[in-house]
């Protein structure tokens, strides 16, 4: 059975499933490193990913920016100057009510409305305005990290803008 599309879980839709222990089966989340990069240098510069609407966002989807953007700045800048966290994590578990497929198909399905479905997966749930990736690093790279965020986001299901902050203690 293939995976069905990120856009049927994007929405936020009614009472959110986060025991793990009362459904039998749940996949572990693909992305297993939050916390990448140098971390235990002090860089001046906080560049975020901040999501602009609520939604869902999958396990896969949140792994699957995290390698862009941690390939792309680790190549641009260097291995120890820059940090990154990835800011949510995925509590959420999503359920799929699986169809049949081939002949006879429509017959079997025919008494599954409202099923509620085997879990599939892990998503993050994210509010409007909250902060998803934060790279840490020096001046210099400020444009590297804007470019690997940039990548990042094409990944995630909901748009996104970046925001810029310098310290000035650093």
């Amino acid at each position: 059975m293939s995976r069905k599309p990120a856009r049927m879980y994007r929405d936020i839709r009614g009472r959110v499933t986060t025991r793990k222990e009362y459904l039998g089966g749940v996949p572990n989340p693909r992305i297993t490193q939050f916390d990448l990069g140098n971390l235990t240098a002090e860089f001046p510069v906080e560049i975020s990913l901040i999501a602009k609407e609520k939604c869902n966002i999958l396990h896969r989807a949140l792994e699957a920016a995290r390698i862009a953007a941690n390939r792309y700045i680790m190549k641009k800048a260097g291995k120890s100057n820059y940090r990154m966290k990835i800011r949510v994590y995925p509590h959420v578990v999503i359920r799929e009510n699986k169809q049949a497929t081939g002949a006879g198909a429509d017959r079997v399905s025919q008494g599954m409305r409202k099923a509620y479905g085997k879990p599939v997966g892990t998503a993050a749930r994210v509010d409007e305005g909250q902060k998803l990736i934060t790279i840490w690093t020096t001046k210099e790279n400020i444009q590297f990290a804007k470019d690997a965020l940039k990548r990042a986001n094409s990944k995630l299901p909901t748009p996104c803008t970046i925001e810029i902050i310098e310290n000035k203690a650093a």
